[in-house]
């Protein structure tokens, strides 16, 4: 399973590393190349047939091909097919190479929705060319798979047929009894059918089989460092709060909510039990984290340890660095900062104090995980932001001393990806947020009304406040119809905020130029900063009351309340307003949901049953393997057998050893920390 896919029959070289820009190194990575989707070919409809609104596969012949370019920035290419019932058009936006690829009187399978008005259309459609070779395919249920304009879909069937079919090395994974209970297919008949099913019933049994050996795999590998870090019987054990805690809650000018008391007790108890605290402490924007990790780094300290605070930015660094400063610099307890920009001598001179235990609690970038960052006695860390940082990177900082860690993120997370994400930890929830928050009201509203909008914004200026205003892109793009940061900047320079102190903001400056900007902001010195989604974790700003949001369609729900949390910080009544035109209803119904809601709970539900785990982090944030086949919304059946299964994998150390040349050939990368033991 490990030989490289150029020596398989018809690959070769050149093909082998057209398939290596998939992903597909292997035959292994191959065989798990998973199809998209199936179509039936045995049942494809006449064009007379189609249904408005339905995703359909279907024929059709070339009649013509003809393009538009309405305005700048927007090329529209066309072609009319027909078959013997009737024509329809095939619409695609800012892709001309589609005119030079298919010529009339060529014969295509066609799939996607159909759109009935004065015409019938299918906009952005996928399309075959026919062959006699494909021809064999109708009456069979047939693979679709994710290719690119260099790997076509007959390419990549006729090579995992023939690997199928000439190769006996497919191996089973899952312990036997697993299969058995849980009635599953071996596994060269799952893939078989996955593939090239015999029919949808045996389609479905292949699903099945795959998805549970995707997320066996994934927790006995999340549950077994999980494992790891408890069973380490020399970890730290804390004592009760003395009179440093007792001191600081008294001094808070709130009093904590019932969800902030309980995670604290959760905390304190996994702090002064003898096994290492590997808890995760996850809560809306603004719910009250940040006084709970002071309240934990102060516990550690008061026990003679030192703390470690690890934030994605240099000036969330910065934020927290003057609040934790602010908070215990009057308690005796020495706070740093160690962020990348240190000047030389500086940076020495904390790594030096920080190595002597002269340093109680350090915050700072990843460059605390760097090798010349030494602490006497580490008793706690910290990470904020968690998805921002990887598994390893978690693990990296533990490293440095045998510590308790409390990883903090504001993103909510449903349950079930909270336990694929962050199977390896313990998991405690706030929802409340402080009384007398005020909520965000939040409108959409399309672009004939995007100057009553921004005289809003000069209006709240005027009034003392300060605003945000996010776009999709940084640069305007002719392959997308969307606002650019730099153009919209520059012209509200001329416009609307012409008068007002502006700044930009966005992810392909310079670091120290982007961190200059944010500072301004932060100081009030710049009013409206126009900004990408680099601010989604940003500085505090209470006197930010207004953002703007424009093409919101292109962000998700947990994306847009993450960038609304920006705002409502202060005493001031904050509005955040959605711009968009698009009319689909999908769309449509998703923002309104926006107006609805604080609660990034019920978003990230929703937003995980409208997009997917795929893109609820963006790629990679997570730091842990994609999932090829299984998807946690509508597997969630599946999901809990194989943790069930996984779980009982755990309690017997020779069973997981049988299965660590799978886990190793999975997830090599991202756990290597299960191979080192």
């Amino acid at each position: 399973m490990d030989d490289n896919i150029q020596y398989i029959k018809g690959v070769g070289p050149r093909k082998a590393s057209l398939l290596t820009k998939l992903g597909v190194f292997t035959i292994g990575h191959l065989l798990e190349y998973y199809p998209r989707r199936h179509e039936d070919r045995s049942h494809l409809k006449t064009i007379n047939n189609l249904i408005d609104g339905q995703l359909e596969t279907f024929k059709g012949k070339i009649v013509k091909c003809f393009e538009s370019k309405p305005r700048r920035g927007l090329h529209i290419t066309k072609i009319t097919v027909s078959d013997f019932t009737g024509m329809v058009q095939l619409v695609w936006f800012n892709q001309p190479h589609i005119k030079k690829t298919y010529k009339p009187g060529f014969d295509l399978l066609i799939t996607g929705k159909v759109k009935k008005t004065y015409q019938m259309e299918v906009q952005n459609p996928e399309i075959e060319i026919i062959t006699d070779v494909d021809k064999l395919e109708f009456g069979a249920i047939v693979p679709v798979y994710a290719t690119n304009e260099s790997i076509s879909q007959r390419f990549l069937r006729n090579i995992i047929r023939h690997i199928l079919n000439n190769y006996d090395a497919i191996s089973e994974i899952l312990p036997l009894t697993i299969i058995e209970r849980f009635s599953l297919l071996d596994r060269k008949l799952a893939l078989e059918n996955i593939h090239f099913p015999q029919s949808m019933a045996m389609l479905k049994q292949a699903r099945r089989r795959l998805v549970f050996e995707e997320l066996y795999l994934l927790q006995c590998g999340l549950l077994y460092i999980k494992k790891q870090n408890r069973s380490n019987t020399v970890g730290l054990k804390h004592e009760a709060d003395g009179r440093l805690v007792k001191q600081v809650k008294e001094q808070l000018p709130f009093t904590l909510t019932d969800d902030q008391q309980k995670v604290l007790s959760e905390i304190t108890l996994d702090m002064e039990d003898v096994k290492p605290m590997q808890r995760l402490l996850q809560g809306d924007v603004g719910s009250g984290k940040t006084v709970i990790a002071a309240l934990a780094l102060v516990k550690t300290v008061e026990n003679g340890y030192q703390g470690a605070m690890m934030v994605p930015t240099e000036i969330l660094a910065e934020q927290h660095y003057s609040t934790l400063s602010n908070m215990l610099l009057p308690l005796g307890i020495k706070v740093r900062l160690l962020t990348g920009k240190l000047p030389r001598r500086a940076r020495e001179q904390a790594l030096e104090e920080i190595k002597c235990g002269l340093v109680d609690v350090v915050i700072g970038t990843h460059a605390l995980i760097q090798d010349s960052v030494e602490f006497q006695y580490l008793g706690l860390v910290v990470t904020d932001e968690q998805h921002r940082f990887g598994v390893r990177q978690r693990a990296k900082l533990q490293e440095k001393g045998n510590t308790d860690v409390l990883v903090m993120t504001a993103t909510p997370i449903p349950r079930t990806m909270a336990l694929t994400v962050y199977g390896d930890l313990d998991v405690s929830t706030i929802k409340q947020l402080p009384p007398g928050r005020k909520l965000i009201k939040t409108y959409v509203r399309g672009s004939d009304r995007r100057q009553l909008v921004y005289e809003f914004i000069e209006k709240e200026v005027k009034n003392g406040r300060q605003a945000y205003v996010v776009c999709p892109l940084v640069e305007e793009s002719e392959k997308i119809n969307a606002q650019s940061a730099v153009e919209l900047y520059d012209e509200l320079l001329q416009t609307e905020l012409e008068n007002i102190s502006c700044g930009l903001v966005h992810g392909k400056m310079k670091s120290a130029d982007k961190e200059l900007v944010m500072d301004g902001f932060y100081r009030g010195e710049i009013k409206v900063l126009v900004a990408t989604t680099v601010i989604e974790v940003g500085v505090n700003v209470p006197n930010a009351t207004v953002m703007i949001i424009e093409n919101a369609e292109r962000f998700g729900l947990a994306q847009l309340h993450q960038l609304r949390g920006r705002i409502g910080r202060g005493g001031h009544q904050s509005y955040c307003i959605l711009l968009s035109d698009n009319k689909n209803p999908e769309t449509q119904e998703r923002l309104t949901i926006m107006t609805k809601t604080n609660d990034g709970f019920v978003l990230a539900e929703e937003d995980l049953k409208i997009r997917g785990p795929g893109q609820f982090f963006g790629t990679k944030q997570h730091g842990l393997p994609d999932l090829k086949i299984a998807d946690i919304i509508n597997d969630i059946d599946v999901f809990f057998e194989a943790r069930q299964a996984a779980e009982e994998t755990l309690a017997t150390p020779e069973k997981f050893d049988n299965l660590r040349p799978a886990l190793r050939v999975r997830f090599g990368q991202e756990f290597g920390m299960i191979f080192c033991s």
